[in-house]
């Protein structure tokens, strides 16, 4: 830290009490100066010689006795010592930290260089120009006392200075930096000791480009913002570093963010916190994680701010919404909510998504756009929701129509697999065993059968809580995947029982089957009571029998099971692979 000492006599400032301040010399003081509620008894002619303003309210005063009254000098009775110090020629020390104070207080004082040559006024300000805001540290601490010195401090401009001086250090070339600075947040290789040698010499440390962002941590928000500001005008930073600010700034200040939670009673002051921060992020998309910006909106509902900061947040959330992970839109529900997680936000961040990216679409050309960047994006986003769903389902409070509502947005998004929405599906219905036949076959219509894995078949068709008809979609066209790899595309004869509980135009051809239609599952009074009748064992087995053999076997099998499933016999059922017997289908 830079230092001035001022003076060369010894100091002779003495205390009587708490309030009373005075000069030890065999020559008694002649002058009382009251400064806020402390007494000074000093003496006129080093005061006067250099102060123009004490001179002036020793003339008006209308006894040679009367005290005087300074009760609004910045820095208090502190500063004020600090200027009687240097009129008597005593030893003073001016540092960053009471610089801005004794610069204040001698510009109230008027202790000019017309009173007197060389007076304090100069002194403080060559110190200041020839060492403080020189030093990246010193320019840091000397910022943050100047809040408690306003409009002095911003009058002189003093806070003009140290913005200039400190958005100046943070641009520069980072090879350029050879002064101090904090950072703890992570080590470079060169400063675990692992930096490669060149011809035996150990290379210089390499400076990260964002060694500036820690000592930043240390200024109050308001002084922060005009930093970051100054910092982005030089136009000299890249976003992704002004992000990393933000990012450990928000993380410092904000108790418990990290956590996705508010610790502390200053709600006011955390408030204003997060508007700031929100409004200094930059516009470039990926200059902050996801997972950030997330746990910066989840901060925004517990601490109550305004719609607009909660807008704009959601606008940068949905530019990376697919880089998001489920973890992170695991957000608690407001306080008075019934539901556990606030699927409504999440519901929302993807309609602000499909707006977005129907906005890209539509502002470029039919030669320019070719959409594989958006169907990257949405199948990413839909696997996301999936999870989401599946965590969300878990919540016994949470209702039908919110689960289908989110579902249905991302329903025509491109998915390689359905394995995601099957295990939303499963979980909703583990956890909501109550719902009715109906609200059953609403779920399962999420669902594609033709886009599950084998291991998810292998899981359904074992599976209790989904409806008759359900299963014997995802047996058919597990078998007909299989049967058509090995006789080569073609397809054998389907009962009519079990044709009953496959969705129309699945018989010809399963690539072109529409699975979850309305029309599918609410067909007509023959569909609905054959699919009643017909036992899942059985069905299993006649599949089995439909795709076991080509050619003549094939016929055989095909004629066998054309009869009613009824017909099979015990032996048979109990031939197949276990699964417990529905009492009731669906």
């Amino acid at each position: 830290m830079k230092f001035m000492k001022l003076g060369s006599k010894p100091d002779q400032f003495q205390t009587d009490g708490d309030n009373i301040r005075y000069v030890a010399t065999e020559l008694a003081t002649d002058m009382v100066i009251n400064v806020g509620d402390v007494k000074f008894y000093l003496h006129k002619f080093p005061l006067l010689s250099k102060s123009s303003h004490l001179q002036k309210l020793v003339s008006d005063g209308s006894d040679e006795n009367d005290e005087i009254h300074i009760h609004d000098i910045p820095g208090g009775p502190a500063a004020f010592e600090i200027c009687a110090k240097f009129c008597y020629g005593m030893v003073v020390t001016l540092n960053a930290y009471n610089v801005v104070a004794a610069r204040c207080a001698a510009e109230y004082l008027e202790m000019y260089d017309t009173v007197e040559k060389g007076n304090l006024v100069y002194k403080i300000d060559v110190f200041l120009t020839s060492s403080i805001f020189r030093s990246w540290k010193d320019s840091i601490i000397v910022l943050q006392t100047t809040k408690s010195l306003l409009p002095w401090s911003e009058e002189l401009k003093i806070v003009s200075h140290c913005l200039y001086s400190i958005a100046s250090k943070a641009s520069i070339d980072s090879s350029r930096v050879d002064w101090s600075y904090t950072y703890n947040r992570k080590k470079l290789p060169s400063e675990n000791g692992h930096e490669p040698l060149w011809n035996g010499v150990k290379n210089q440390l390499t400076v990260p480009k964002d060694w500036w962002v820690e000592d930043l941590c240390e200024l109050q928000i308001d002084l922060y913002k005009r930093v970051i500001t100054t910092i982005r005008a030089k136009g000299r930073v890249s976003a992704d570093v002004v992000g990393e600010s933000l990012m450990a700034y928000t993380v410092r200040r904000l108790p418990g963010f990290s956590k996705g939670s508010i610790q502390g009673n200053d709600l006011l002051k955390y408030r204003h916190l997060v508007d700031t921060i929100t409004s200094l992020l930059p516009d470039e998309k990926n200059c902050v994680p996801c997972s950030f910006l997330l746990r910066l909106l989840q901060s925004s509902f517990l601490l109550e701010c305004g719609e607009t900061v909660r807008r704009e947040l959601m606008q940068k959330i949905a530019k990376q919404l697919e880089e998001a992970t489920v973890a992170d839109l695991m957000m608690r529900s407001p306080t008075g909510e019934t539901t556990l997680y606030n699927i409504n936000v999440v519901h929302d961040l993807v309609e602000q998504f499909m707006m977005q990216e129907h906005n890209a679409q539509t502002d470029c050309s039919d030669e320019i756009y070719t959409g594989f960047s958006s169907d990257s994006s949405k199948s990413k986003v839909a696997r996301l929701v999936d999870g989401y769903l599946a965590e969300a389902a878990r919540d016994p409070s949470l209702p039908l129509s919110e689960f289908l509502g989110l579902a249905d947005m991302v329903s025509s998004f491109p998915r390689s697999t359905h394995d995601g929405v099957y295990r939303a599906i499963d979980m909703y219905l583990k956890e909501h065993s109550m719902i009715t036949k109906r609200e059953k076959k609403r779920v399962c219509r999420l669902m594609d059968c033709r886009k599950l894995s084998a291991e998810a078949c292998a899981h359904a068709v074992q599976n209790e809580r989904l409806p008759l008809r359900v299963v014997v979609q995802v047996l058919f066209f597990e078998q007909a995947i299989a049967a058509a790899a090995a006789s080569g595309g073609n397809t054998p004869d389907i009962p009519s029982s079990v044709r009953a509980l496959l969705p129309r135009g699945s018989c010809t051809s399963s690539k072109s089957a529409t699975t979850n239609t309305d029309e599918d599952w609410d067909g007509d009074h023959t569909s609905k009571s054959n699919a009643e009748k017909v036992d899942l064992n059985k069905v299993r087995k006649m599949m089995s029998k439909l795709w076991s053999n080509k050619d003549g076997q094939g016929e055989n099998s095909s004629s066998d099971t054309s009869e009613s499933p009824v017909s099979t016999s015990a032996e048979e059922t109990r031939s197949t692979t276990p699964r417990s017997r529905r009492h009731s289908s669906s």
